[in-house]
Order: structure tokens, then C-alpha cells, then sequence
């Protein structure tokens, strides 16, 4: 499954490749790509555990910058 959020405080681009990392290395993502200009998370997940799978990156975007959210 594919998707977009927005996202909701993201000051750096610096930020967001660290957060697009760390999202790379949760199991079941396929794909990810955070883009500072658009402010967007675009997502490529396993279907059956996406829930699991949002929750875990919203904790890595936490992670990076407290603020951070992912809408």
C-alpha cells in the first residue's frame, strides 16, 4: 500500500532525510521519501501491518525533531 501524509513542522531538509532513514529501516516498509519543500511523507508499506508500520514511524520522525508530526 502506498500513501501520502502531510507533514507538520518539518524545519530542514537535513531533518527530513534523517527521518526518511530511519522510516527505510522498519520492517515492512518497501519505500519512503520525505519531501521539505512539499512538506509530504510518501510511504510504500506492507498492507497488512500499516497501522503498526505509521506508528513506528511517527516515533522515528519523533526521533528526530520532537515537534514533527505526521498528519
Amino acid at each position: 500500500m502506498k500513501k501520502t501524509f502531510k507533514m507538520e513542522n518539518l524545519d530542514c531538509a537535513n531533518c527530513a532525510a534523517k527521518m526518511e532513514a530511519a522510516i527505510r529501516k522498519i520492517d515492512g516498509v518497501n519505500d519512503c521519501s520525505i519531501s521539505f519543500m512539499a512538506q509530504k511523507l510518501s510511504i510504500d508499506a506492507e498492507d497488512e501491518s500499516f497501522d503498526d508500520i505509521m506508528k513506528a514511524a511517527q516515533k522515528a520522525v519523533t526521533k528526530v525533531d520532537r515537534a514533527c508530526k505526521i498528519k
